[in-house]
């Protein structure tokens, strides 16, 4: 299956400089939405029911519970939160679990709860920020659900996260290098997702409206791409 991105060419991608600015050429590279890629129609979106848990990764403030909340009602599917089920589980909200355990408690039950899950039928999941970064986890999304990337550049993550001060990383210094340093991070592992859809001040239902296109575009050239044989 190919993944798809929003306009960026993979990096690692031989044939990257010969790459459309439509779908690319390279089989390893992420499948891109695009911002002048026409909205499905209501017609097709009724019709449309992702076969495997969708996925969104991403950085904190990049929209995931947001934009996974509209469009689990667009696709009328559940919407689990897994930082949600987390404090649930634990019965400590997600600052309280990183002050009392530390964060290496907080990462093994956040790898269990997203494994629980991935177990259950199709629905839209909003995962933390940290989560992909699991290899384990990563290889369960992989097995299981379809990685949707929320990428959103930096300013932009400093401007949201600025509105909430829950984030316990971000509480460890200034919350823009420590936004600037989880990039350099993330980005790299982030970009491993099936599809990558950027992010910018648009509000939350453009978001969406460029997920849902981006989801169904995907779906169908992975149900179309011919079969390969070893």
């Amino acid at each position: 299956m190919r993944r798809q991105s929003s306009g960026l060419v993979h990096p690692t991608c031989p044939a990257h400089s010969g790459a459309s600015a439509g779908f690319p050429q390279c089989e390893d590279e992420p499948f891109m939405s695009h911002s002048a890629e026409p909205d499905p129609s209501p017609a097709v979106v009724a019709s449309f029911k992702p076969s495997r848990t969708v996925v969104l990764i991403g950085l904190m403030g990049s929209g995931k519970s947001s934009v996974g909340r509209k469009l689990a009602h667009r696709l009328a599917l559940p919407f689990r939160d897994a930082d949600s089920e987390i404090e649930h589980a634990a019965g400590l909200s997600i600052p309280e679990i990183f002050a009392t355990h530390g964060e290496a408690y907080f990462r093994d039950g956040e790898r269990r709860v997203i494994a629980r899950l991935l177990d259950e039928p199709p629905h839209i999941l909003a995962t933390g920020g940290g989560a992909y970064m699991d290899p384990r986890t990563r290889a369960a999304i992989a097995d299981k659900g379809l990685s949707i990337w929320l990428r959103v550049d930096l300013d932009e993550l400093v401007r949201r996260t600025a509105r909430r001060n829950h984030r316990p990383l971000l509480n460890q210094g200034d919350p823009r290098q420590i936004l600037a340093n989880l990039m350099e991070q993330r980005y790299p592992v982030y970009a491993d997702a099936k599809v990558t859809v950027d992010g910018g001040a648009g509000d939350v239902d453009e978001m969406v409206d460029r997920v849902l296109a981006a989801l169904i575009a995907y779906s169908t050239s992975a149900d179309t791409a011919p079969a390969h044989s070893e």
